[in-house]
């Protein structure tokens, strides 16, 4: 069993092994998708294959659809290079189910791998044909946050980037100089319209790729490099739109029991490629079985009818109240304070933490006592079912090999977001008291702990990467487990507490800062504070 295109059609192993194959005629869709390409994608990453990609077979299959999708990877050449072009940009992706059952399935919607390469002739000028043509609708991304990025973390402009400004769209090296390119293009080609589609994992995805493609058209046209229509092309939403979405499927790295299940099925060349750039990427990508993605419905040239597979299309205001509902309150809070906690008590899979008491009652305090009250029914999901899932099924599929020390990279990064958005609700409530929030607080307590980089038995670790780690670590670098002076605790530690950068509010001013520190002394009194911290306050 060779995951190519010619083993799919004839080896009847496949199907014997239980994959779910292709149902349309794939040799049509590619030639027809080649010909009048209608959905570019951006980002060769898991993510893509498990769900976008998927997204589009279950189109083509259910006969909603007779075109795939072109995808384009601009990062590293060699994921299309060593891994999509060899299988005939085939895939095979392993759904791993809470009940512990395995769907597996071959995708094969994707028509054409494409790199985003200007200085490789060939590639670019594919894409530039793809770009000029009437047929094309939308293009997506999942090329993370930094992706759009156009200056580094003291804001200055890349090297990349300013070197693109100033030479124009002929030969842009920047990643989003290049896509600014492809989008000049098609203003050349006669200002034709697309809507292009930020699916990344971030707040306002759309403003980020809107901004990236307004600097460029900006410093083009003011430069002379670009016609000066370029920019109210950009401007025009009628023409080009950015439309805000949220995207929610956890992807980890493929996982090698799945490699495993797969092998013992006789598919061969399962190993993974790890290329140049360090990036990991298999033949098979694993992923969880829940999913969501909510667009702004702002299509200028159209768009296929996803809404038949369980995307929803919304207004910008019902995105928004989505993905402050997961990201404020429904998800991420929970993922964080399972991070923390998980990493002082030794824990090295979220799954395993859905099985200690302790931190379930903590979550759930979180989620459905603490966070709810503060929640915008966006409408199209029910926050509190939005939960149930979560809790009763996401994190604690024992399949899902995601760790705490993964979720805890950048925690300084997330806490405003993830905890203090919903302070800031209790404080501008009439009708919530932010003194009635006692599992939040108890979760920055941790924090504080965990930045000891001493676990619950007394024993080192190496807290996860953050871009505030040291900083934020100066704060506690003087406390030692066993301490009892709450004078020095709280003199040492209040001017972190205070940082409205880090944690979206100043803990003081709101009046929780005195029980954080409360329980930050408990957290300390030595090995098991950790454990007998929790099981007091989480009943």
């Amino acid at each position: 069993m060779k995951l190519c295109d010619s083993s799919i059609k004839t080896d009847a192993s496949w199907k014997n092994k239980g994959y779910e194959l292709p149902k349309f005629d794939r040799d049509a869709m590619i030639k027809k998708t080649v010909a009048e390409p209608e959905w570019v994608h951006f980002g060769a990453g898991n993510i893509f294959r498990a769900f976008q990609a998927n997204l589009a077979q279950r189109m083509l299959d259910e006969g909603m659809n007779d075109k795939g999708l072109t995808v384009v990877e601009g990062f590293d050449y060699e994921i299309v290079e060593k891994m999509y072009r060899p299988h005939d940009n085939l895939s095979i992706l392993v759904t791993l189910k809470a009940d512990g059952s395995v769907d597996k399935k071959v995708i094969g919607s994707i028509a054409e791998s494409c790199i985003l390469d200007s200085n490789d002739d060939k590639e670019f000028s594919r894409l530039k044909e793809i770009f000029r043509a009437d047929s094309l609708k939308m293009c997506t991304f999942t090329i993370t946050e930094k992706g759009y990025s156009l200056v580094n973390p003291a804001g200055e402009t890349l090297p990349a980037v300013k070197e693109d400004f100033e030479n124009g769209p002929q030969k842009p090296q920047s990643y989003i100089g290049k896509v600014a390119a492809l989008l000049y293009e098609r203003y050349t080609a006669g200002k034709k319209k697309i809507a292009m589609v930020s699916t990344d994992n971030c707040s306002h995805n759309g403003d980020k790729l809107y901004a990236a493609m307004d600097a460029f058209a900006k410093n083009w046209t003011k430069n002379g490099k670009a016609d000066a229509g370029f920019l109210d092309y950009v401007h025009d939403e009628t023409l080009v739109s950015f439309p805000w979405s949220m995207i929610d499927k956890i992807t980890p790295r493929p996982d090698d029991s799945v490699n495993e299940i797969l092998k013992n099925d006789g598919v061969e060349e399962l190993e993974a490629v790890v290329t140049s750039k360090k990036t990991w990427v298999a033949p098979f990508v694993n992923a969880e079985e829940s999913e969501y993605l909510v667009i702004e419905d702002k299509f200028p040239n159209g768009r296929p009818a996803l809404e038949k597979v369980g995307v929803i299309f919304t207004d910008k205001e019902t995105v928004d109240k989505v993905e402050r509902m997961k990201v404020c309150t429904c998800l991420n809070p929970l993922h964080t304070a399972l991070a923390v906690y998980g990493c002082l008590l030794g824990y090295t899979k979220i799954s395993d933490e859905m099985k200690d008491d302790d931190l379930v009652k903590l979550v759930k305090e979180i989620g459905y006592v603490e966070g709810l009250p503060v929640v915008t029914d966006p409408g199209v999901i029910k926050p509190k079912e939005f939960i149930d899932t979560v809790v009763n099924v996401r994190i604690p599929n024992k399949f899902m090999p995601d760790t705490p020390q993964r979720i805890a990279c950048d925690t300084s990064q997330k806490l405003g977001i993830r905890f203090g958005e919903t302070i800031k609700a209790y404080l501008a409530s009439d009708k919530l008291n932010v003194a009635d929030l006692k599992l939040i607080p108890l979760v920055h307590a941790g924090w504080l702990r965990y930045l000891m980089g001493v676990d619950d038995k007394g024993q080192s670790f190496e807290p996860s990467p953050d871009p505030l780690l040291e900083e934020a670590q100066s704060f506690v670098k003087d406390i030692k487990l066993g301490e009892t002076d709450e004078n020095k605790v709280k003199t040492a530690v209040l001017p972190l507490l205070k940082n409205v950068s880090i944690f979206g509010t100043d803990l003081e001013k709101a009046g929780l800062s005195d029980t954080i520190v409360h329980y930050y002394l408990e957290l300390l009194k030595g090995e098991g504070a950790v454990r007998a911290t929790l099981q007091k306050y989480c009943k």
